[in-house]
């Protein structure tokens, strides 16, 4: 897609758009071509996107929710054993899952809003603690790696029943962790996580009530948007990462609860993408009503100072009015779940619409 690519950087005048490469973290994913179907699975391949076109966007990137809609099982309620098709094949569960390992954000914030403790976990690279907006309701579980870098060793000295995770993270671990364990991989983090709720879901036979969840969180945002009427302020979710600055856009999941609330971005953020960097020589083009910003690890590895110590933010409307606001980094940008869209909601309602 280098044409469109092309006509999308020159739209944001010199601004980098982004698609799925260096999703949520400022480190890369795993790489490859294909994956391999373990002990109770087939190798997948065939209706799912390659791994280039996942990290990087496009066509699949923007469709990813239209291919998902084969996703999940047809088993009746009760019914073990189940088949669940996923982004790598199919896999079988012989038993409803006592014992999960998850390999990314998301999947812990599905199973844990799904009254699952998960035994194993991995953490991002900027913080080796669980979330704190989950930690009541997480149990205890044991590290098994960072995102981009798998301890294999320790997920399988777990014992699991089930392994959640996805292609884009780990499609090159999905042959040996499938011998591991039923493996259930979605197609990626972020934008689709309301699919990938229900998909993890399915394992446990639990869909009725993630949908639920699902129906509340839907009628949550709508409840805000129905306050606020006619007075929809423009909204930039700002992100400070080691290297680079970012403006959430459209295929984001913070992106998804502003569609559904509905709350406008400023137009360098309507694109079909993830995010749109920008340098702190272009911290204007994040203005807005309100500017919320957060920061993956440390503020010191970050542009943070550079950006607030410049001559440029200070000459924002968000920043005149006092509506450029800190957030919690762990719901806005890594939760993608729905405990995290709910407590983004809740930070929405607070600022922007207190009387909804």
């Amino acid at each position: 897609m280098p044409s469109r690519r092309r006509f999308l950087t020159a739209g944001v005048t010199g601004a980098a758009v982004l698609g799925l490469g260096g999703l949520l973290t400022a480190c890369g994913s795993s790489g490859g071509s294909g994956g391999a179907g373990g002990s109770g699975s087939k190798p997948g391949g065939g209706s799912s996107p390659d791994q280039k076109s996942v990290k990087q966007g496009g066509d699949d990137y923007a469709t990813v929710i239209e291919k998902m809609k084969g996703f999940g099982t047809d088993a009746a309620p009760g019914v073990y054993p189940r088949t669940v098709r996923h982004a790598m094949g199919e896999t079988v569960i012989p038993a409803k899952p006592t014992r999960v390992v998850v390999l990314d954000t998301g999947e812990l914030d599905n199973v844990v809003s799904l009254g699952i403790q998960p035994v194993g976990v991995v953490h991002t690279d900027a913080s080796k603690s669980l979330p704190s907006y989950l930690r009541d309701k997480a149990g205890d579980p044991a590290a098994v790696g960072t995102i981009n870098s798998l301890n294999l060793e320790a997920v399988a000295a777990l014992k699991p029943d089930l392994i959640l995770g996805s292609q884009l993270r780990a499609q090159d671990q999905y042959a040996q962790l499938s011998k591991i364990a039923p493996t259930v991989f979605s197609l990626r983090p972020g934008y689709p996580w309301k699919q990938n709720f229900l998909l993890n879901a399915s394992p446990f036979d639990l869909q009725a009530e993630a949908k639920a969840q699902l129906d509340a969180y839907q009628a949550a945002a709508a409840a805000i948007g129905t306050g606020l009427g006619d007075k929809r302020p423009t909204i930039t979710p700002l992100r400070f990462m080691p290297g680079r600055t970012r403006l959430y856009a459209e295929l984001s999941f913070i992106g998804t609860i502003f569609t559904d609330v509905p709350l406008p971005q400023p137009k360098i953020e309507q694109v079909k993408e993830l995010a749109v960097e920008v340098s702190p020589e272009q911290i204007d083009k994040a203005d807005a009503d309100w500017i919320f910003y957060g920061v993956y690890g440390s503020p010191g590895s970050t542009n943070q100072d550079a950006v607030f110590g410049g001559a440029l933010w200070k000459t924002l409307g968000a920043v005149k009015s006092g509506q450029a606001r800190p957030v919690s980094d762990e719901t806005w940008f890594l939760g993608l779940g729905v405990a995290a869209a709910n407590a983004v909601l809740a930070d929405l309602k607070g600022f922007v619409a207190p009387g909804s």
